[in-house]
Parts: C-alpha cells; structure tokens; sequence
C-alpha cells in the first residue's frame, strides 16, 4: 500500500517527505531506522524490537531531500500508534510530528475515532503539545519507562 501525499512538503524545513507504505515496500528502511535509534542507541534488544507484526501494520517513512530515510512509525490494525523513530540529525525539525500527523490521517481513512500509544516519558510532552492525554501510570516497557496515551481523531 503506497500512498504518496506528502505530509509534511512546504509546512516543514528541510524538504523532508512523509508517505504511507507497506511493510514489502519498505520494511528495510524502517527497520533500519528503528535499529539505530531503539537497538543502538536506547539499548533495546533486537528480539524485542522484531515483534513479527510489522507486516499487518501501516508504516510511515520519512525521507529527506535526497531520499534518505529519515523517520518511521507504525499504525496497528487495533489503532496503536508504535516504533516511532526519527534519526539524531533529523530530531527537532518537525518530522515526528509529520509521521505522526500521516499515521493519524490513516487512522482516520480507517474510520478508527482514536488512536493510542506508549510512549516513552522522555517523549510526554511532546505527544502532549499534539492532543495525546496520558491514560494509567507509568510503566516499563523494554527496559525504558513508558506512558500509555490516547487522542480522539475524526
């Protein structure tokens, strides 16, 4: 599934794309990103990172200006919003936000009324400032200490 509207062209610096892909097309790339920022970076083991449900979820992929790879995320078939990732070079240049935005537009092409995910504490604010509301205390997940969150879409 391709879709090829670009989320974030003109609104966001950079030139960075965000598209709505399939796990076929374009599982190498996100899992790359999601290698080097939850595996090598965060220190999360691989046997926890490869959950075998990528192919029945919908990806976001992120790309910069010469088509790198940049960003990721993933949108379960239940409304879960998971493995968000941007690359160091690329943070604070508004393409969480652009992959976030695409996985909720899909979400809401899937008439789902709300969207969930954990998110790691240091992250909080940032799912705040976009409308998520944290549900239940904090809670470990792979080592790292998360939030479950939930915002209303549609």
């Amino acid at each position: 599934m391709t879709n090829d509207r670009s989320y974030m062209e003109g609104r966001r610096e950079g030139g960075v794309r965000v598209r709505i892909v399939g796990w076929a097309e374009a599982g190498e790339a996100c899992l790359g990103i999601r290698t080097r920022v939850f595996v090598e970076e965060q220190g999360v083991p691989m046997s926890i990172e490869v959950d075998g449900l990528d192919p029945t979820c919908v990806h976001a992929l992120a790309v910069g200006p010469g088509g790198e790879p940049v960003g990721t995320g993933r949108l379960m078939p239940d409304g879960r919003i998971g493995r968000m990732a941007v690359l160091p070079g690329w943070r604070g240049r508004g393409v969480g936000r652009g992959i976030l935005e695409a996985l909720e537009a899909e979400a809401g092409r899937r008439s789902m009324s709300r969207v969930r995910l954990h998110a790691q504490v240091s992250a909080q604010g940032f799912y705040e400032k976009l409308g998520y509301r944290a549900r239940g205390p904090v809670f470990e997940e792979a080592g790292i200490p998360h939030v479950e969150m939930e915002k209303r879409i549609g």
